[in-house]
């Protein structure tokens, strides 16, 4: 089992150590490499994803991704800013479904922003579209307008598309998943503005007959974005577009107590996966030995199970992150009165014991 080890910028590097101490506390023989990628491989090397990052990460299994990015790069050219290299990564291996299960662990339900009652039990799963949508459309760029209200001003523009392919793909991955599960997809978009998710819909709902033991509602992104505060049991599979997905995947974090908490999944055709937490670089807190690792190790989890093919292993993980949680051992992201605070190192520890 090759494992390509991509730790990255600012909080990166302390949380995916942390993931790689509960891996090899486990009974696999794995096969790990580490190479640079985002802010720290464009110091190296000029490029936030250099060639041979690249070819690593293409022969690996697995990737296990840290986070990118910091503020000192933020004046770089867009193609060479580090957020580029996750996008390069989506693009070349073809991960375009992202899996980010948003838990909300009896233990932590008072850490959350909502009501107890609200959040008490939540299990949903949020299934992003990774490769197309406005992140990847084109044209884009920047040019001097000829129409419009300002004519002869200048003005930005990127290009929000969508292949019949690659609705009907993703539609399939969340339709089986939830048959997996509660056999509820919530298809998300904003089709009564946007063309581009008319045909969404359109796409999801021809998709749909293939599963007609699962239940499809459609809802508007504005709607959805507000019952996941009001109401976020009511949902059990969401699956939207690029842009969509990264918004409300973040909102929905909050339900769990912390994105520290969130893991998530990057799937290609072949089950090779790019797994990170659902959260960024954090340089605020860079070094400082604060930061949460529990959802990088449970995408390790994730990792075990999606594409290693290692459920029992994937179990025994998230079973001693529950473990500790249970102890009361909290970082400061998670942290309450009457919980003991641990630093970053203290937590991986605790889930290496636990997993004994």
């Amino acid at each position: 089992m090759k494992i390509a080890v991509l730790p990255g910028d600012g909080i990166g590097t302390e949380i995916v150590a942390e993931a790689v101490k509960v891996l090899r506390a486990l009974d696999l023989k794995f096969e790990m490499e580490e190479a640079l990628v985002g802010g720290a491989a464009y110091d190296a090397h000029g490029h936030p994803l250099p060639e041979s990052t690249l070819k690593l990460a293409k022969a690996a299994d697995a990737v296990l991704f840290g986070a990118v990015g910091d503020w000192k790069y933020d004046k770089l050219d867009r193609p060479l800013r580090p957020e580029q290299a996750i996008l390069g990564l989506r693009k070349n291996l073809g991960l375009f479904a992202n899996f980010r299960p948003a838990i909300c662990y009896p233990q932590l339900v008072g850490a959350s922003s909502l009501k107890p009652e609200l959040v008490s039990g939540l299990d949903i799963l949020i299934i992003r579209e990774l490769t197309g949508d406005i992140y990847f459309g084109q044209p884009r760029g920047r040019r001097t307008a000829s129409d419009g209200h300002f004519p002869g001003a200048e003005e930005a523009f990127d290009t929000m598309r969508y292949s019949k392919p690659e609705i009907e793909r993703i539609a399939h991955v969340a339709f089986q998943a939830a048959r997996k599960r509660n056999k509820k997809v919530t298809s998300v978009d904003k089709a009564n503005v946007l063309e581009t998710f008319q045909f969404w819909k359109d796409v999801v709902t021809e998709v749909h007959a293939q599963y007609p033991d699962v239940q499809l509602e459609h809802m508007y992104v504005d709607n959805a974005a507000m019952q996941l505060v009001k109401a976020p049991k009511s949902f059990d599979v969401l699956v939207t577009g690029n842009m969509f997905g990264d918004i409300l995947s973040d909102e929905a974090s909050m339900l769990t107590g912390s994105i520290g908490m969130l893991p998530s999944a990057s799937l290609n055709a072949a089950n090779q996966g790019l797994y990170e937490p659902s959260h960024g670089s954090a340089p605020d807190i860079a070094g400082k030995g604060v930061a949460n690792p529990l959802a990088t190790i449970l995408s390790a989890a994730m990792m075990l199970r999606f594409s290693l093919g290692q459920a029992e292993a994937a179990a025994r993980i998230e079973a001693a992150v529950q473990n500790v949680l249970a102890q009361g051992l909290r970082t400061a992201d998670i942290y309450s009165e009457g919980t003991t605070r641990v630093g970053t190192r203290e937590m991986g520890d605790a889930v290496v014991k636990a997993l004994a």
